[in-house]
């Protein structure tokens, strides 16, 4: 099985699927931006910005996309944040579902893209694809927030950032959790460059690229779980016996 050749401790485990998933981001955002009228699927941050920027009538800048990324992205959050609301933080059967169903989505998405459907200058189509990617962005970033990874939010970077520099041994010295953050910032930088050189071949294979990444965490974090679970339910070899 897949989790044999990662950590079994959890929290290692669930930051290395965690970076995984920073990776895809960088990808479907790099997708997004370059082939759907510069909108962010993933970063909601870009989109606050761009919008505040398109309503002041900036650069042509487009406000429904945003504006339907951002509806997008908070239903998404919304569904996860449902689902797991009776669940404790870490990996979970329900996690395991909805990771699913956030590649499957994709690569509903991605399979429709390969077999001809062209958003380019077909605005519905460009708007209707924005809001399916954002809501399965919403639904795997707001799962990956309940597994409560320290500094690795697979959407955000600024705040890793920040504490990168401002921990460092230039500032405060103290320098946590550095190894984590340097590697989230590298990932979802390495995913936007691959995502930007798919694009080039064919606005599919970003897409799928992201779904086949958010399938296989899923599998992995799964199968681990599966194997803790049989891990603690398996008898104690000791137990019964009696010392002389």
């Amino acid at each position: 099985m897949p989790a044999r050749f990662f950590p079994a401790e959890p929290s290692r485990l669930h930051l290395v699927l965690m970076l995984m998933l920073t990776f895809s981001t960088g990808v479907i955002d790099a997708v997004g931006y370059l082939g759907l009228d510069r909108v962010f699927t993933a970063n909601m941050t870009g989109n606050v910005v761009i919008l505040g920027m398109a309503l002041m009538g900036g650069d042509n800048l487009p406000v429904l996309g945003p504006v339907v990324a951002l509806a997008g992205f908070m239903g998404g959050a919304l569904i996860s944040g449902r689902t797991l609301r009776l669940t404790k933080s870490g990996w979970s059967h329900r996690t395991s579902a909805l990771l699913v169903g956030v590649g499957t989505v994709m690569a509903a998405v991605a399979v429709a893209l390969l077999s001809g459907v062209t958003p380019r200058n077909n605005e519905p189509l460009t708007v209707a694809i924005t809001g399916v990617l954002a809501v399965a962005m919403g639904v795997q970033a707001a799962t990956a927030r309940h597994l409560n990874v320290k500094d690795v939010s697979t959407v955000v970077v600024t705040s890793t950032i920040t504490g990168l520099a401002a921990d460092s041994r230039l500032g405060a010295g103290t320098h946590p959790f550095w190894g984590r953050r340097l590697a989230a910032v590298g990932l979802i930088m390495a995913g936007a460059a691959l995502g930007t050189g798919l694009l080039q071949i064919h606005m599919g294979f970003g897409v799928l690229m992201t779904a086949l990444l958010t399938l296989f965490v899923a599998l992995v974090g799964r199968s681990s779980l599966t194997r803790r679970n049989a891990a603690a339910s398996a008898p104690d070899p000791g137990a019964g016996v009696v010392s002389g």
